[in-house]
Formats: structure tokens, sequence, C-alpha cells
């Protein structure tokens, strides 16, 4: 149980990834795919419901023991507020107005925004983007660990301390491996989630500002839902950097089990994921999938070939249009 993980560099590959030319053939066989690429009408409300859900919490939160506030932080605040930046990732896409409306998606994600407690949603957009472009590339997709995680989170008892550091790990690793200027987006996202916190405790006091933060760190950490973290591109499987879910954690997920499906089609909303696979079955029934988000932390911890170097990486070339 103490020894180190098997792998000791990430899996190079010196080929392009197999998303872009997947999409190019689907799109040529099934021409019925571009419906599909619209907005979800639903998501602005389903948003609206999450943050209320997260303000009535709150509002109970403020008579609750510490013991109980954090039991439900995990439980239940946890599984929203993953759901909410879940959320902010399909409105990073312009899921919820379309790309015609750029404007209403950034500010829609600052109001997704407000139950996580730390300024997200601008940065995520941000750093995404190249997430999708330049898949596992080295000095350019963020998801990726450092090599420091990867040398350092070698055993299982590591590798469980870093499924519990998520969250840090996936805010500091973009100043680290790819660092960005601050754009306006960001301290506008800022100053509004600043303003939300502080009227939080004038109203209601420290509980259900506690109550907001532990629900990100705990829900984001090592909860079952984070399973996604380590099942959409950790190198289950040699030779393949993406698989799929199709399980019932993606009805509070906003189907971010189809990740193959997703990277295939980015600009298609999570809920018409599902039609994807329905409409073209031959391109992701024969891949590996994963049937449990748990089992995926359970063998990430355990199995040695598996922990942060199990990526794979490649080098990328910039591009100059946007995606």
């Amino acid at each position: 149980m103490g020894n180190r993980a098997g792998r000791t560099d990430f899996e190079w590959v010196y080929t392009d990834q197999p998303h872009t030319q997947r999409r190019k053939e689907m799109l040529a066989k099934y021409p019925a795919l571009k419906a599909l690429m619209r907005p979800d009408p639903r998501l602005k409300w389903t948003v609206l419901g999450l943050v209320l859900v997260q303000l009535l919490a709150c509002r109970l939160a403020r008579d609750l023991p510490w013991r109980w506030l954090l039991f439900w932080a995990y439980a239940f605040g946890g599984c929203i507020n993953h759901a909410l930046t879940l959320a902010i990732h399909d409105i990073s896409h312009n899921a919820a107005f379309g790309s015609g409306r750029a404007g209403h998606n950034r500010w829609l994600a600052v109001f997704a925004n407000l139950p996580v407690g730390l300024p997200y949603a601008a940065s995520f957009k941000k750093y995404h983007v190249d997430h999708h472009r330049y898949l596992g590339g080295h000095g350019l997709d963020v998801d990726v660990p450092t090599r420091l995680e990867g040398w350092l989170f070698c055993t299982p008892a590591r590798k469980l301390l870093w499924l519990l550091l998520q969250p840090f790990f996936y805010s500091l690793r973009p100043l680290c491996v790819h660092p960005k200027a601050v754009t306006r987006m960001e301290v506008l996202n800022a100053l509004v989630q600043l303003a939300a916190d502080a009227a939080l405790f004038t109203l209601w006091g420290l509980k259900p500002v506690v109550y907001l933060l532990a629900s990100s760190l705990l829900g984001l950490g090592l909860h079952p839902i984070s399973g996604h973290f380590v099942a959409e591109h950790y190198m289950f499987v040699k030779g393949h950097e993406t698989y799929s879910y199709y399980g019932p954690l993606n009805w509070i997920t906003f189907n971010a089990g189809y990740h193959v499906e997703h990277h295939d089609f980015p600009s298609i909303p999570g809920c018409n994921l599902p039609l994807v696979r329905k409409i073209a079955p031959e391109y992701y029934d024969h891949l590996p999938q994963h049937h449990s988000w748990v089992k995926v932390l359970w063998d990430f911890v355990l199995k040695d070939s598996l922990g942060p170097y199990a990526r794979v990486k490649r080098v990328c070339r910039l591009a100059e249009d946007g995606l």
C-alpha cells in the first residue's frame, strides 16, 4: 500500500487528438448532428433553481451545530455546488444563450458562481478553451497535472491526499503551467463574488459563508461526483485518453459523463449529448467506458498503474483562431 506508483512519466504521443477527425467524419455521415448545436433553454432556469436552493440552505445553516453544518455541506451542498461548477462548464461553451449572446452567458456563469463562494467562472472559461483545443498539450492544457504532482503523489496515501486537495490543484496549476493576464471579466467576477459573500455574512453571519465554502471544497475533493475529474482523461486503458460514463450521476451533472461525446462536439449542450450517442452508436459503444465514478476513485488510489502521471501528453502547435 505504501509503494510508489508504477508510472514515472506521462504517456507521450506524437499524434493529433482523436476528436477533431472523428467530428469531421460524423458530421459528414450524420448531418442531423448539427441540429443538436443549439442552446439549452432550460439551463438558465436550472441554474436559478440551484442557486435558490443553496440560498435556502444558507438560511437553514445559521442554526446548525458545526459538525452537522460540515456533514450537510458534504452530503448536500457538495452535490449542488459541484453541479453548479458543471453548469458553469456548459455555460462556458455558450450553452445557455448561444454564441451570439456571449455576454449573457458570461453573466449567467457569474450568477451560477455565487454559491461556490470563490470567483471561478471567468477564469475557468479562459483556460477551458485550451483544454479542448490542445487536449493533453504540454504547457497548454492545465487539466494535466504537473511533473511535481506526478512525482510526489505516487502512493495510495498520497494519491488519496491529492484527491482531497483537487480544488487547490485545479486553482493553482494554471498559474504555474500557463499563466495568462487577468481579464476584465475575472475582475468583475471577483468583485461580484466578494460583494455576495460580504452581504451573506452581514445578513446571516459566518456559518452560511462557511457552509458554501465547505460545500465547494468538500464537493470538489474526495466526493463521488468528483470521480468525473479522474474518469474523463486518465489513462485506464492504454491508447485511450478520453472516457465516457453513462450512469445515473449524469442526471445531476448536466451529462458530464458523456465526455467523449462532449470533446467530439463541444458546441452541443449537455442535454443533447445522449442524442449524439443515439444517432451514431457505432462511434461510441465499442470504446472503453466507466460504470462507476466511485470505482474510478477506488482504482485510481489503489492501482500502481494509475496516478497523476497516467495522462496522455503531446506537443501542440499554437492555433491562431478561436475554438
